[in-house]
């Protein structure tokens, strides 16, 4: 599904040039090229004096939030702590002959940095997602990058939603200029180690380009859902949660694999009658009608082959049985078994997190993790027998390779 792969390579040329741009600018006039951009882009009332979200500011999010937000995102925050306190490792140590010792340290980075959609967008579930795996790392400095409404407020969903997660530091800004402010540092911002986050296509290419300068989690593409269905799955759910993945964005890709074109046809005629009810309708339609796709397989086995070559950022499984299928998927970011775990479970409250590799690079990137925030320091010990047993091998190498200095090191401590 090579498709997949070009949906932004003709719009990335010239976003990059503009994204070269603010980088350089920012590097070079720090917080005021922040201001400016920021100004220019989401809102005029955003000053060097208040771009630093306030205590008072967060407590007056909290009353512009209603319970049942606080009751679900604070649930959020649960399943997704207890997954990824999961995937903490331990420190190892080994000990071999002559006293050698051996080992592996892990430790939390000292500075991450989160970029989370803004505006008119909200997307508190993005705060969740990317700082819960950091704080269970163990991260020292979590701050956060969020664009500012019109007004020059922060959205207060995400303002309670950063609070709640434990978020030490939010700022006022979006864009590649935020990317920018994170990756080098100015007077007021802090550099970061780490990069995570999604947003948009300017984002994305200025993570990119300051990759080595800061680490990031990933690129990320447009969404996708590929749903895998037999003949006995429901059409009304499939061509709901198709529409699910549809209405993030018309480079949205839909795509539904089934053994049965009666089951096809359903889930195009269902399709045209919910989309009458979706608020973002004409964003659906046009996904849809650029990037739908629906295959017809010979068989369940024929349908997962073809999946695993896709390596969809969404995999749900709608057949009987699902569970005797799971160990033939190979590629997908994150999978949804049977008719009742639809994707938006994973966006918002199941627990796996929902930053996930897109446009098939499943085939070899993971979900953002725990891993994602823990850095490893190798340690080695020997005593002078344990050094003695080998040296003769480590000089043998190093005159091989041409590196004298690299075995002269071993022979000095014999001399």
């Amino acid at each position: 599904m090579k498709f997949l792969k070009k949906r932004t390579e003709d719009v990335q040329k010239d976003v990059n040039i503009i994204v070269d741009k603010i980088l350089a600018d920012v590097r070079t006039r720090g917080d005021d090229a922040i201001i400016e951009y920021t100004q220019k882009f989401d809102s005029k009332f955003v000053t060097l004096a208040n771009f630093v979200v306030t205590d008072t500011e967060i407590k007056n999010a909290y009353k512009m939030v209603d319970q049942d937000f606080l009751d679900a995102i604070r649930l959020a925050k649960v399943n997704v702590k207890e997954f990824h306190e999961k995937q903490k490792r331990n420190a190892w140590m080994m000990t071999k002959e002559k006293g050698a010792i051996l080992g592996q340290t892990l430790r939390g980075l000292e500075s991450v940095g989160i970029y989370v959609p803004g505006g008119t967008a909200s997307y508190p579930s993005s705060v969740i997602m990317n700082a819960i795996p950091a704080k269970v790392a163990g991260v020292e400095n979590l701050v956060m990058v969020t664009p500012p409404l019109n007004d020059g407020t922060v959205n207060p969903h995400i303002l309670v939603a950063a609070d709640i997660a434990g978020v030490d530091k939010i700022y006022k800004m979006g864009g590649a200029q935020a990317i920018a402010g994170l990756a080098y540092g100015t007077e007021k911002i802090s550099k970061v180690d780490k990069i995570v986050g999604p947003g948009n296509i300017y984002v994305a290419m200025a993570k990119k380009s300051v990759f080595g300068c800061v680490a990031i989690d990933m690129i990320a593409g447009p969404s996708e859902i590929l749903i895998i269905a037999d003949e006995f799955a429901n059409q009304h759910f499939i061509a709901a949660d198709l529409m699910s993945q549809a209405e993030h964005d018309v480079l949205a890709s839909a795509m539904l694999i089934t053994t049965s074109r009666d089951l096809a046809n359903r889930v195009v005629k269902e399709l045209e009658i919910q989309i009458k009810d979706m608020s973002r309708c004409k964003i659906i339609k046009e996904s849809l009608e650029k990037y739908g796709v629906i295959l017809i397989a010979q068989n369940i086995d024929e349908a997962i082959e073809l999946a695993n070559d896709i390596a969809p950022e969404h995999l749900e499984v709608m057949v009987r049985d699902p569970f005797n299928y799971l160990g033939d998927i190979k590629n997908a970011g994150s999978i949804f078994l049977g008719e009742y775990s639809p994707e938006p479970l994973g966006d918002y409250m199941a627990g796996p997190n929902h930053v996930l590799p897109t446009s098939g690079t499943a085939r070899f990137f993971s979900p953002l993790s725990v891993d994602d925030f823990i850095k490893k320091s190798s340690y080695i010990y020997y005593t002078k027998e344990a050094l003695s047993e080998v040296k003769e091998k480590v000089i043998k190498l190093s005159d091989v390779e041409g590196l004298t200095a690299h075995g002269n090191s071993i022979k000095v401590r014999f001399k």
